[in-house]
């Protein structure tokens, strides 16, 4: 999935998304451990998917923040 779909949905639905990735990434060290793994760059693609779920999480976050902070401002 790329940046812009992930930037489509909601907080929610990116915070189900990260969760998923995060059990996925689990499964796949598991995997790995036990020497069943035979995809291993899904591992660092997996990875990198949570990374990037988290950054956009970050940005809505920050836009949410200081949509707050100038509504504040202006009624005061």
């Amino acid at each position: 999935m790329n940046a812009q779909e992930m930037r489509d949905k909601t907080p929610d639905q990116l915070r189900d998304e990260l969760t998923a990735l995060k059990k996925e990434a689990f499964n796949l060290r598991f995997q790995q451990a036990t020497g069943q793994l035979e995809n291993t760059a899904r591992m660092r693609q997996v990875r990198r998917d949570a990374a990037r779920v988290k950054t956009i999480l970050n940005e809505k976050a920050a836009v949410a923040a200081s949509d707050a902070s100038s509504a504040a401002a202006s009624e005061a």
